[in-house]
């Protein structure tokens, strides 16, 4: 791994949240988890800002949309 230059901070690793809660699957009956994947105005956080796996933000993407789908999670709103 290579240093950062002088005076410039490398960027900190992200701690991957499922990994952290020990989850395997991801199942779209769990809303309190997948809330954390949602922004404040309904949208799906993307990976670079979870730090998830690309098949862990697959998964996490389809739970999200089924959870709508059984009014579990909001649809994103509309902007004005």
């Amino acid at each position: 791994m290579s240093r950062a230059p002088r005076g410039e901070r490398a960027p900190k690793r992200r701690v991957n949240p499922l990994a952290g809660e020990g989850v395997a699957e991801v199942d779209w009956k769990d809303a309190a988890l997948l809330r954390k994947f949602v922004s404040d105005r309904g949208k799906i956080r993307s990976r670079r800002v979870t730090g998830l796996t690309p098949r862990q933000q697959r998964q996490v993407a389809t739970a999200i949309e089924n959870a709508r789908e059984m009014a579990l999670l909001p649809y994103p709103g509309q902007g004005r």
